[in-house]
């Protein structure tokens, strides 16, 4: 009969074989499945007492009959066929002591000579660090996604946080942000810390010793307290922890690509606590992943304060325009200056006046009020002899004045007024009052009313002076646009620009294409803030930018950045900016490849040869904003037939007599009209001009310009 070979020298292969091995190994032998035999790489993953062989691995190790281990050994033991489990789950370790792992099992059956089981061998891969790492990509993946789609900061640092303290539950997890002004770390998110808790840190000082948190923005470092009871830094807090339940916290400045502080990412812990190479691993990921979360809310929020900024300047500048196109349409002194009345109640203020001197004496010329009340408080003989006086020191000194609550007119329900010069060539020869009677008139009314009277006293000066200033107007404008468009291998071009109004003022609208080096070309249009001088300077500065820039650097994005810089670099006024769209094109056998960078511009579109129409809404701040605005360049390819249409806001903003926008739905339907023939550059234009006209008649309130390129 055979013999089984002894146990000891079983142990002694066993060593030789997976003594060191990184792959856990034991023996188990006879029903009980006694540890006859581990590596050191059992003992480190499960846990257990070295000193414990030779028991059963049940006794050995507890936690794993509850968790089906036992009866998978059993079962293999009694059948004789080997088990294999991959990504297994065990909780191991004492109450309260528990980790979880994950590891690919073998259990194989062990035989002795005559060919009958006596044990079970467990071979095993710990896959706990791979399953880690999948989760934590899959979680990363989900809060990239968010972060894409521009989701609120909020509900990213929110899903940030559960899915850490789903993963780690034993884990707390806070965010706190600096605040605009530097100084200080606003709540974020903590979800599982109490609400007076995070009440109370909202407004932590960026300082040394200010916590966890504070002390790691202060530092630009991490900072770990494994005791919050024993550490200094929390001696101002301790008691505070200790009513939220925590007692270790480790935190890490979250920073962007430039290492400027943009927050804290805080871990928790119930219980005093030393970060494991885990945790570190985790507060560096999602300490990252904050930091592009915040980024990208301070950039939509910039784009946000911008485009609220460009539509007020824009909704200002158009009230303006109107305003001083309806004055100056008054052929006679006095109906100006009535209509200036009319136009700012209650645009401005409720209330208004207009005096003037003639022949040496004040008189009261216009007034306006949008109730019949007001009509009737400022017939009022006491508030007369209250604006009379105010406007008196105003004619003597030529400044403008204004008074808020505590004024004379205020026993009259009048909150405030400003009373502003009405000159020109040098002399003051009369005023415009606005009176407020609910809330004050702040700056921005203010600086309106000062524009608006500039505008109107020029009125009465311009009468005899329009035939000569229209014509410098056309001339100046020719000079910023080219005087015929090229002609381009593979392409054809059209162009339209139609100035406001009557044309006075020199527009901020303009186009431009010209050649480059290696058989590309460079087009683009835009829209100058403002309007005269100042615009067509700026103007002229843009195109010549962009044409000494085009010739140097082979790159749309960094020609348009030279504009930028040259427009933040200048002496322009703060509200002086431009929108722009620049490209680059390339002609090939087949087609017309373009590279497309777009600025606070209104949207290109592509008009196919089919008849469809694609917009291109790649994201850009207007120029001369602020010094790096951020570009995302586009490529487009021109088949024959297909067309680039380039407009400015003077086309999509053109009203109709009820008001409406033109809009860009109007404009993409004026370029599909006819489906029958394939259009031309030429052909497409007329379209356009055609539909904006018929919708907002040949009154211009605004510059239109646009340009098409086709391919042929």
């Amino acid at each position: 009969m055979a013999r089984s070979v002894p146990v000891d020298r079983r142990s002694e292969e066993y060593t030789d074989l997976f003594g060191q091995a990184p792959v856990i190994f034991a023996a188990l032998s006879g029903p009980n499945h006694l540890l006859e035999a581990a590596n050191s790489a059992f003992f480190e993953a499960l846990g257990c007492d070295r000193g414990r062989v030779g028991e059963p691995v049940g006794e050995v190790i507890p936690e794993l009959a509850p968790q089906g281990v036992l009866d998978r050994l059993d079962e293999v033991y009694r059948t004789g066929l080997a088990y294999q489990a991959r990504d297994g789950r065990l909780m191991l370790g004492e109450p309260g002591r528990q980790r979880e792992g994950f590891f690919d099992f073998t259990y194989e059956p062990r035989r002795d000579e005559a060919g009958r089981i006596d044990g079970v061998v467990v071979i095993a891969v710990e896959t706990t660090a791979y399953h880690d790492a999948h989760l934590l990509a899959s979680e990363q993946r989900v809060l990239l996604e968010q972060i894409a789609r521009d989701a609120p900061l909020a509900e990213i640092l929110d899903g940030m946080a559960t899915a850490i303290e789903e993963f780690s539950p034993d884990m707390i997890v806070s965010v706190l942000l600096v605040d605009p002004d530097g100084q200080r770390l606003r709540h974020g998110t903590a979800p599982r810390l109490p609400g007076f808790y995070n009440e109370a840190i909202d407004g932590t000082p960026i300082a040394d010793g200010a916590g966890s948190c504070g002390t790691a923005a202060f530092r630009h470092e991490p900072v770990i307290v494994t005791d919050i009871a024993t550490d200094p830094l929390w001696k101002d807090y301790r008691d505070l922890a200790l009513r939220a339940g925590v007692a270790a916290c480790w935190s890490t400045p979250i920073q962007d690509a430039d290492g400027r502080l943009l927050g804290t990412f805080a871990m928790y812990h119930r219980t005093p606590k030393a970060p494991a190479d885990r945790d570190v691993t985790l507060s560096v990921a999602f300490a990252r992943i904050a930091a592009l979360a915040i980024e990208r809310h301070r950039a939509v929020e910039a784009r946000r304060v911008a485009q609220e900024r460009e539509t007020a300047v824009r909704e200002d500048l158009a009230f303006l325009l109107e305003a001083s196109t309806a004055i100056t349409s008054e052929t006679h002194y006095a109906e100006s200056l009535q209509c200036l009345a009319r136009l700012t109640v209650p645009a401005l203020a409720p209330l208004c006046a207009v005096h003037v001197v003639e022949r040496g004496r004040t008189r009261r010329i216009a007034v306006a009020a949008s109730t019949r009340e007001g009509e009737q408080l400022l017939s009022s003989p006491a508030l007369c002899d209250d604006v009379d006086a105010a406007v008196a020191r105003v004619l003597a000194s030529g400044a403008i004045e204004t008074a808020h609550t505590g004024s004379p007119c205020a026993q009259f329900g009048v909150t405030g007024y400003v009373c502003v010069p009405l000159a020109t060539r040098g002399r003051t020869f009369g005023t415009l009052t606005l009176l407020a009677t609910s809330l004050t008139l702040d700056g921005h009314t203010i600086a309106l009313a000062q524009e608006l009277a500039r505008r109107a006293a020029s009125s009465a000066d311009n009468a005899h002076q329009f035939t000569d200033r229209v014509r410098l107007a056309h001339d100046l404008q020719a000079g910023l646009l080219p005087p015929e468009l090229p002609r381009i291998p593979g392409a054809t071009l059209a162009a339209s620009y139609r100035p406001a109004g009557e044309g006075l003022d020199v527009g901020g609208d303009f186009y431009d294409v010209f050649p480059l080096s290696g058989d590309r070309w460079a087009f683009m249009i835009g829209d100058v803030s403002g309007r005269g001088a100042l615009a067509a300077t700026t103007t002229a500065m843009v195109r010549h930018t962009a044409r000494a820039a085009a010739r140097l650097l082979n790159n749309p994005a960094a020609v348009v950045a030279a504009i930028n810089d040259a427009l933040t670099a200048g002496t322009v006024e703060e509200d002086q900016f431009v929108s722009l769209v620049y490209g680059e094109l390339r002609h090939s056998a087949s087609h017309l490849a373009l590279n497309v960078i777009r600025a606070g511009h209104v949207p290109p579109l592509v008009r196919r040869a089919d008849g469809t129409v694609e917009e291109l809404t790649q994201p850009g701040l207007l120029l001369g904003i602020r010094p790096d605005p951020g570009f995302c360049p586009c490529d487009i390819d021109l088949r024959p037939g297909d067309s680039l249409v380039l407009v400015t806001d003077g086309i999509t903003e053109a009203r109709s007599a009820e008001g409406e926008f033109f809009g860009e739905d109007r404009l993409a339907d004026a370029l599909v009209a006819d489906r029958t023939v394939t259009p031309t550059a030429a052909t497409l234009i007329e379209s356009l001009t055609a539909a904006v006209t018929t919708f907002a008649g040949n009154a211009a309130l605004d510059d239109r310009a646009a340009l098409v390129v086709t391919a042929t």
